[in-house]
């Protein structure tokens, strides 16, 4: 099967059909760009998505949304609920299970998802070795890829593979001050594996191999940011730093194989530090795709980190970052409700956008101007039906009853808007 980084590489355009009708961009750029490796269309061509997901340079900035069970709720329903939450609000769906038969949650998330559907497959292998050999570290290499095979073979379109950990980087970091040493779940495995079996990362040593079976179904690689913040006093440390540097190295090389790869970071980072870490990976990386997860620019803000976090996000999108992986009111607490899932994807859809109108200019913020036209004529129902939310938003101007004035309950008849189209049709200016 040729990958789309072969296909473009070989000056085809037509198979971006979709992605440029969507995008509004011309299909010889998108096409340059793929063969790059500056854009990805995110997929697994054996079971392709119902919905088509690009991202990278040049095209909007896009969301993921995090699913899945815990090892204390295990409720599939619930689960589907929020993939339907997705298909709405999200342009990829992660599955995070770690409770529950995964084959099974698996699978059906991905019948029930509209757009591409990501997985962790080290959780996988960790859980099962728990279950079959007692411990979650006495998995073998041969488990681990045969789990991530496993994922494609069920139609997965990118995974998070923790490979830029090294085993050297692991002992440093649990001896070091750190003020959290590992915040990632899936790092932890990976770092659990190396020190228990005195390895190196199994990921890192199977790379080629991983890239064989990643091109042979063109799905993305998602590099994982095992040593990523968890803390913004950890935020540019030597571990979060080194980590970068080889996972950079790792993409460049999926890129020359015609693999689809994108980058995962940066987690807990001050706001003064976004935009330059944006800037970082672009620059290591050659322009590969950056998915950041979060960036979250305060330890303080839980049961409120969507907002505290889409504040990061948005810069972080305006700086460059191409796919923002969303959180919840209840991040660093709880397994979200499915209504705490709808509040942290409208948050990160708002701030995606804030990123565009500055990244993408006139094509993004044409939108704001149509609003604010029909706003200024108190054209209220053309306005709010092209709001984020018109569904929501009508709730909300109508939560007093319908206005008496042409203006909103807030000014009435004071209305400035109202007052100045008033005085226009009585003053010869």
């Amino acid at each position: 099967m040729k990958t789309a980084i072969l296909a473009a590489r070989a000056g085809r355009t037509e198979d971006f059909a979709d992605v440029t009708k969507v995008e509004g961009v011309s299909p010889e750029k998108l096409r340059d760009r793929i063969a790059r490796g500056q854009a990805i269309v995110i997929r697994n061509a054996a079971r392709p998505p119902k919905r088509v997901t690009a991202v990278g340079k040049g095209l909007t900035t896009k969301v993921n949304i995090n699913v899945g069970t815990s090892g204390e709720v295990a409720d599939l329903d619930a689960e589907l609920k929020k993939v339907a939450v997705a298909n709405r609000w999200g342009d990829t769906v992660m599955d995070l299970s770690v409770g529950g038969d995964l084959d099974s949650i698996r699978r059906r998330l991905i019948e029930a998802a509209e757009i591409p559907l990501g997985t962790v497959p080290v959780y996988q292998a960790f859980i099962e070795s728990f279950s079959r050999r007692g411990g979650g570290a006495y998995f073998t290499e041969e488990d681990l890829l045969k789990t991530v095979e496993r994922h494609l073979k069920d139609g997965v379109a990118f995974m998070t593979i923790h490979a830029a950990v090294t085993r050297d980087l692991a002992v440093k970091v649990l001896k070091s001050e750190r003020v959290i040493p590992v915040v990632s779940r899936g790092g932890d495995m990976i770092i659990g594996w190396m020190l228990h079996n005195r390895s190196e990362n199994p990921y890192l040593k199977n790379w080629d191999y991983l890239l064989e079976l990643f091109a042979e179904y063109d799905a993305v690689i998602s590099i994982g940011d095992a040593l990523r913040p968890g803390a913004i006093a950890d935020a540019h440390d030597e571990f979060h730093i080194a980590e970068l540097v080889e996972a950079s190295r790792l993409a460049k090389k999926a890129v020359k194989r015609g693999v689809q790869v994108m980058l995962e970071g940066p987690g807990h980072v001050p706001l003064n530090d976004v935009i330059w870490t944006i800037k970082l990976e672009k620059r290591l990386t050659g322009g590969i795709p950056y998915y950041v997860l979060g960036p979250l620019p305060t330890d303080v803000a839980a049961p409120y980190d969507h907002i505290a976090s889409a504040a990061g996000a948005a810069l972080a999108a305006a700086a460059g970052a191409d796919l923002l992986c969303y959180l919840t009111p209840a991040e660093h607490l709880a397994l979200p409700t499915v209504e705490q899932v709808e509040e942290g994807a409208k948050a990160y859809r708002v701030a995606a956008h804030i990123g565009d109108i500055v990244k993408l200019g006139p094509r993004a913020s044409k939108w704001d101007r149509e609003v604010s036209v029909y706003r200024g004529r108190l054209q209220w129902k053309e306005m709010i039906s092209r709001l984020i939310d018109p569904e929501a938003a009508w709730r909300v101007y109508t939560q007093y009853g319908e206005p008496k004035t042409s203006a909103c309950t807030m000014c009435g008849g004071y209305c400035p808007m109202m007052w100045a189209r008033e005085q226009a049709k009585r003053v010869d200016l």
